[in-house]
C-alpha cells in the first residue's frame, strides 16, 4: 500500500511508462463472442445491470448519467462514491471531468454538475440514460435539443431542479438532487422503467497479469488531474487519489473505491479555438484492465456506444462493483501516460 507521502510524491513527478485524432461514429463494433474467462459467470435473480451486485429486489430503473465537475474548486463531489459507472475524460485543456452513471443506488446529492460535450453524450446515450448536465458546447446543446437523449439541463432548470451551493462559486455550484432528477423525468414524461441491458460479469479474480497494487495515470502531467489508484487489500478494491488527495463524498465522506479500473487511449483532436476536441470513440485501441492487483494488457471496443474490455477479440467480463473508466489521449498513449508498480 502506498503512503500518502508517495501518492502526493507521484502525482507531481513526470510519467515514465512501464510498458509499450474524427467526428464521434454512432454505429459500434458488434460481436458476439464467449467472454475469455474460464471462470462461472453469474445471472443471480435480481442482479443489478451494472454492477452485478444482488439487490434485495430487481431494479427496473433507468440509468441516470450525470456530468460531474473534476476541477480543485469542485472537490470533493457529492455522489461518485455510489455511481455504478464512471467515466473521466477530458474537457478542454488538462481538465478532465467525470460522466457519473448511476443505476443501482440514487444518492441524494449530486455535484457540481457541469456542462455537456458530444463525447458525453454519446457515452451516456450507450446505456439509454437520463442526461443531466448544466450548459453545453454549442454541437452538444444541438443534439440535446434535436432529442437525441432524455436530458434535464441547468440553463432551463437553474433554480428549481438544480440548485446553487453557498459554500462554492460558480461554475462550481450546481447540484441536483435525485429526487429533483425523477422530479423533472415526470414533467417531461421521461419512461424510467426501462433497465439498461446488463453487462457481463465474474466471480472468478484475472488468474494472470502484471502486479498494480498502485497505478498512477497522468493528464499532460498537469498535477491538479493526476490521479492515483491504490489497492486497498483489505477491501479488494481500489482506493482513488487526485493530487494526492483521496475521493471521498462531501457529505457522506465514503470513499470512492473501486472494483474494475479501465484505462483506455483513444485518439483526440482539438478542433476549436475554444480547446475542445473530437474524440475517437469507434476505431478501438489499446487499453489495461486492472483488477484485484493485477494488470492485464487488452483491447478496447465500441459495442453498441459501451466502451469494453476485449481480449483475443472475445469480450472481458468485468468483477462485481463498481466500474471507472479513464479515457486518455493515445498520444502519449499508455505507454506515456500510465505508471503502475507492485
Amino acid at each position: 500500500m502506498l503512503k500518502r507521502a508517495l501518492i502526493i510524491a507521484l502525482s507531481s513527478f513526470t510519467l515514465v511508462a512501464c510498458s509499450s485524432d474524427k467526428e464521434i461514429k454512432k454505429e459500434s463494433d458488434k460481436e458476439a463472442a464467449t467472454p475469455v474467462e474460464t471462470g462461472v459467470e453469474t445471472e443471480e435473480k435480481n442482479q443489478s445491470p451494472l454492477t452485478g451486485e444482488v439487490q434485495e429486489k430487481e431494479s427496473t430503473a433507468r440509468a441516470v448519467a450525470v456530468m460531474v465537475n473534476n476541477h480543485p474548486k469542485a472537490r470533493p463531489q457529492s455522489g461518485l462514491s455510489k455511481a455504478d459507472i464512471v467515466y473521466e475524460v477530458l474537457a478542454e485543456g488538462d481538465v478532465t471531468r467525470f460522466l457519473a452513471i448511476y443505476q443501482s443506488q440514487k444518492p441524494e446529492e449530486i455535484g457540481p454538475v457541469r456542462s455537456a460535450r458530444d463525447y458525453y453524450v454519446e457515452l451516456a446515450k450507450g446505456y439509454d440514460s437520463l442526461y443531466i448536465a448544466h450548459g453545453y458546447s454549442p454541437e452538444a446543446q444541438e443534439m440535446l435539443t434535436s432529442g437525441f437523449i432524455d436530458n434535464l439541463n441547468g440553463m432551463k432548470y437553474d433554480g428549481t431542479l438544480f440548485k446553487r451551493a453557498s459554500f462554492r462559486k460558480a461554475p462550481h455550484n450546481s447540484y441536483i438532487s435525485f429526487e429533483h432528477i425523477e422530479e423533472g423525468a415526470e414533467q417531461n414524461d421521461f419512461d424510467m422503467e426501462r433497465p439498461p441491458e446488463a453487462l457481463t460479469f465474474s466471480d472468478k479474480g484475472p488468474e494472470s497479469g502484471e502486479g498494480s497494487q498502485s497505478v498512477m495515470i497522468s493528464y499532460n502531467n498537469n498535477p491538479l488531474f493526476n490521479v492515483v489508484y491504490d489497492f486497498n487489500e483489505d477491501e479488494g478494491k481500489y482506493e482513488r487519489y487526485s493530487n494526492g488527495e483521496q475521493t471521498i463524498d462531501y457529505d457522506s465522506k465514503d470513499p470512492v473505491l473501486v472494483e474494475n479500473l479501465f484505462i483506455v487511449e483513444a485518439s483526440h483532436k482539438i478542433v476549436d479555438d475554444a480547446g475542445r476536441r473530437n474524440i475517437d470513440f469507434e476505431s478501438g485501441g489499446n487499453a489495461y484492465l486492472i483488477q484485484e492487483g493485477k494488470l492485464r494488457e487488452v483491447q478496447w471496443k465500441n459495442v453498441d456506444g459501451r466502451i469494453l474490455p476485449f481480449e483475443n477479440n472475445k469480450p472481458v467480463s468485468l468483477r462485481k462493483g463498481s466500474t471507472w473508466i479513464n479515457i486518455i489521449p493515445s498520444s502519449p498513449g499508455l505507454a506515456g501516460s500510465v505508471s503502475y508498480q507492485e
